[in-house]
């Protein structure tokens, strides 16, 4: 059962499910559906039912959910999302023409990091993430250059994904400290064994300065050099952020 406090209007609860099936990789059952928001297994069928009618969710055949055509849609629609990823495409293909790994666009999402868009091909490494995916903030180098750039500290105990997964605050801070003095962060495994990345910020336009999002490449440890990865995606970020300033 999810630790966060039950949902009490049927908006809330509907959206609780609507999570629920974002949140999955696969179609979702109606008992893991009432397990994941602590709604009354009545309650979470009839909600979804509903969301079925309204063509958000989808039912399968084998009777499980998940998100359905018309909720895609409604989610390009958001101006903010659509201008941003339109913007940054033509940077993530440059950055996947010279690394053939992927590529991300992320944004921040509470203590998580949201991947808006991604761009891969037959010569990355295989990973798990994937558009409209999220990852805890701490152990992705997306999520690493929010938290270094943000004074607030995850609000969460921090997960163990993998054996190189810092979850000691101390070390954690230590490693944000070097996310800010290099100007871009870097995940060594520490969301997937034998995966890696490098992310640096995209600023929002104005005088505040804010990382409104940031550009990543992940790739197989062994085949990617930190380094000059680094200076490309620092370089695709600071055009970004000319771009969206225009």
């Amino acid at each position: 059962m999810t630790d966060d406090p039950l949902p009490k209007s049927v908006l809330a609860r509907g959206v609780a499910l609507l999570r629920a099936c974002g949140d999955s990789d696969t179609a979702i059952s109606l008992a893991e559906l009432s397990l994941r928001t602590g709604l009354p297994k009545p309650t979470a069928h009839r909600l979804i039912g509903e969301l079925v009618r309204l063509g958000l969710v989808e039912r399968t055949p084998e009777g499980s959910y998940r998100i359905g055509l018309g909720l895609f849609v409604l989610g390009q629609s958001a101006p903010s999302v659509r201008e941003l990823r339109d913007a940054a495409l033509p940077f993530l293909g440059d950055l996947h023409e010279a690394t053939h790994e992927n590529v991300h666009l992320a944004v921040p999402d509470g203590t998580d990091t949201l991947f808006l868009e991604k761009v891969t091909g037959r010569r990355a490494t295989p990973i798990v993430s994937r558009t409209g995916g999220r990852l805890p903030a701490h152990c992705t180098a997306t999520g690493k250059v929010f938290l270094a750039l943000d004074p607030r500290p995850p609000h969460r105990a921090l997960l163990r994904l993998t054996p190189r997964t810092m979850v000691l605050p101390g070390q954690l801070a230590r490693d944000l400290a070097l996310t800010r003095a290099r100007g871009y962060g870097v995940n060594l495994e520490e969301a997937e064994v034998g995966v890696s990345a490098v992310a640096a910020p995209v600023y929002a336009p104005g005088p505040d300065s804010r990382p409104i999002a940031a550009i990543s490449v992940t790739g197989g440890t062994r085949r990617l050099d930190v380094d000059r990865v680094g200076a490309r995606v620092c370089a695709a970020a600071r055009a970004l952020t000319r771009t969206l300033s225009v």
